[in-house]
């Protein structure tokens, strides 16, 4: 079937953000004396909310100190947000050919919202997504459904007629407990094997290949 909307994932769907992500999160362990990670271990250490990797890099913190070095890491990468970060090519032509098809797009990540806001305002131009959510209080984050219904809503589609890109589990998982389809993009953190492993039902290579696939065209 053709699918009327689309919803993406932000860090290693849309955008390249690796490098200022791990140069922010080395500055955190820098000001508690410890080790910095190596770029690549962030693939890894991303992609449950910027709470979730804080404790990733302080195991064994208790939760006020956690809750302290998360105000930490905020500020810092609000220093580091669009340094390096940037659209991954093709992405703007990708979002150009979506737009011109009047498919409307949206973003669901579980990046803090004011950052993934900074995201989306200095990197795509204004009007190119319908609607965007972030990690909010008192709503879970992905792998569960509730944001992507929030968007599903903005957006009038039914999770059925929309396409879900990400590139990760948790992204597939997502896409599945919505009930949109899950597609895994290969340009992004994580590897092949893990996204057909939690659902991934369209893999994509290209940038290119939302509208032109083996199995014909998603859009």
């Amino acid at each position: 079937m053709r699918y009327r909307a689309v919803i993406f994932d932000l860090d290693g769907t849309l955008v390249d953000s690796l490098s200022d992500l791990a140069a922010s999160g080395n500055e955190l362990l820098a000001g508690y004396k410890k080790a910095p990670r190596p770029v690549e271990e962030y693939r890894y250490l991303v992609g449950n909310g910027s709470r979730k990797l804080v404790e990733r890099l302080l195991p064994g913190a208790k939760e006020a100190e956690i809750d302290e070095a998360l105000e930490k890491y905020k500020e810092i990468y609000a220093r580091r947000l669009i340094r390096q970060t940037k659209p991954y090519p093709g992405i703007p032509a990708l979002l150009e050919a979506l737009a011109a098809r009047h498919i409307p797009m949206a973003v669901c990540t579980n990046k803090h919202t004011s950052a993934a806001a900074e995201v989306l305002t200095h990197l795509f131009a204004p009007g190119t997504f319908a609607a965007y959510v972030g990690d909010r209080p008192g709503v879970p984050r992905k792998p569960d459904p509730a944001n992507v219904r929030y968007l599903l809503e903005k957006l009038r589609v039914l999770p059925e007629e929309t396409a879900y890109l990400g590139d990760t589990s948790v992204d597939m998982e997502t896409a599945v407990n919505t009930g949109a389809l899950p597609v895994g993009v290969l340009w992004g953190f994580r590897e092949k094997a893990e996204l057909v492993a939690n659902g991934a039902r369209v893999l994509l290579e290209s940038r290119i290949c939302i509208t032109k696939t083996r199995r014909g065209c998603l859009i």
